[in-house]
């Protein structure tokens, strides 16, 4: 029987992937950037993998090799799993800042794609995640800017799963900071609307004062928007 020292690199290699998920690690040269490759994938199969590993090169080469930024979306927007996910959900499941980060960059890219198991979106998808990390300042510091950075990526906090939970009401009870950031950017997201944000807004009817309703007075709606 060889030992050790005699296996050959795809052995090697082999017993790479086989290892536990934490400690998994991407031998180099493994993604030949010549032909986005490994071993014949296609390209929505290495962005899964990208997404599942943290890998934003791989990422970045499958966006090349695309062609255009809107073929990227496409492509971006529409791979997913045969669980139904989308490679957004595959990142915010391992809670993979870069990639995450990355793919928010890209121009194009659905914030909110719902998974088919449970009609989670990404930020469901994220707390899941962060519900299993252990209670520390760097864990509440890290999951804090995460959910930050998705949000005011364009994620909604007001969605609900099947379960017609929002991503807040998925927070682990014990989180509390947590838990109210989320609630908070519901409140922001609801309010939003409330405030005149353009000039040329159309005052509606039922913002009309009462007193000046089906009277002949000379009412200027663009004076009322001023007052």
């Amino acid at each position: 029987m060889a030992d050790s020292q005699s296996r050959s690199k795809p052995e090697e290699e082999a017993e790479v992937w086989r290892a536990p998920v934490k400690s998994r690690s991407i031998p180099s040269g493994l993604f030949p950037s010549s032909n986005n490759k490994i071993l014949g994938a296609k390209p929505g199969e290495l962005l899964i993998e990208a997404a599942r590993r943290n890998n934003t090169d791989l990422l970045q080469e499958v966006i090349d090799s695309a062609g255009s930024a809107e073929k990227a979306a496409i492509l971006l927007n529409e791979t997913k799993t045969v669980l139904g996910n989308y490679i957004y959900h595959e990142a915010a499941l391992r809670g993979n800042y870069d990639i995450i980060d990355m793919l928010l960059d890209q121009d194009g890219f659905e914030c909110d794609p719902i998974n088919r198991t449970d009609g989670d979106t990404p930020l469901h998808s994220a707390v899941r995640y962060i519900n299993t990390l252990p209670t520390s300042s760097d864990n509440t510091e890290f999951a804090s800017g995460l959910i930050e950075m998705m949000i005011d990526a364009g994620s909604d906090p007001r969605i609900r799963n099947k379960a017609q939970l929002t991503p807040a009401q998925l927070v682990d009870p014990t989180n509390t900071e947590l838990r109210r950031q989320l609630q908070d950017a519901i409140e922001i997201a609801q309010n939003a609307g409330d405030f005149v944000v353009a000039d040329d807004e159309v005052v509606e009817e039922e913002d009309i004062p009462e007193e000046y309703e089906g009277s002949d007075s000379d009412f200027d709606p663009e004076e009322f928007k001023r007052a």
